[in-house]
């Protein structure tokens, strides 16, 4: 039996909300959109609105966990070929290179949060450092597939790497910043691969 208007509406006005929000706070920033702007650009009601979040916050923290869950997806993709872990960490590196030679790129959605939510305290600023604890013990596991030694520090050198490359790659031509980056990771990898034979 195929769902009503009424039940299937809300989810629909949530979705558009946050592909909203999404698209907004990712071009110009958090704090200087307000609530009245992503509901007259949703085309919802304020009622709405709060049906489906409670504050701009609520709302904040879901854009985050959107933007969490895809790259989620984008790392599971490319550990989930099969691809022994030094072409995974590869692969993740490319994932990261599109996303910054792609129009509109402005950055990582997570280090513009957390510039916006200065506060350690704060739930969006909890939330981005959750984000980048289960990216960077990502890459630590597959950095200690390649070499259980040294594993945790090649895996912080690879969010290092991959945050120079997406602050620089919002300011100048994308492509010779991927270049870097993609270069620099192989090198990482080569290099971390390399003292496991020596």
């Amino acid at each position: 039996m195929a769902p009503s208007d009424t039940e299937t509406r809300p989810s629909e006005a949530r979705d558009r909300l946050l592909t909203t929000a999404a698209g907004i706070f990712y071009g110009q920033g958090i704090h200087s959109v307000g609530v009245d702007r992503i509901i007259a650009e949703a085309k919802v009601t304020r009622a709405t609105f709060y049906r489906h979040f409670p504050g701009k916050e609520d709302l904040v923290l879901a854009y985050l966990r959107a933007a969490d869950q895809a790259i989620r997806g984008q790392v599971d993709a490319a550990v989930a070929g099969g691809l022994p872990a030094p072409d995974a960490l590869r692969a993740i590196a490319e994932s990261i290179a599109q996303g910054i030679r792609s129009p509109g790129f402005r950055g990582c959605a997570f280090l513009n949060a957390v510039a916006e939510y200065p506060d350690p305290g704060h739930p969006v600023h909890r939330a981005v450092l959750a984000h980048r604890q289960w990216f960077l013990d990502t890459i630590s596991t597959l950095m200690a597939s390649v070499r259980e030694t040294g594993a945790e520090a090649a895996a912080q050198h690879f969010v290092m790497l991959r945050d120079g490359a997406m602050a620089a790659g919002c300011l100048v031509d994308p492509a010779p910043i991927c270049e870097t980056f993609l270069r620099g990771v192989d090198g990482l990898v080569r290099a971390h691969a390399a003292r496991e034979a020596s």
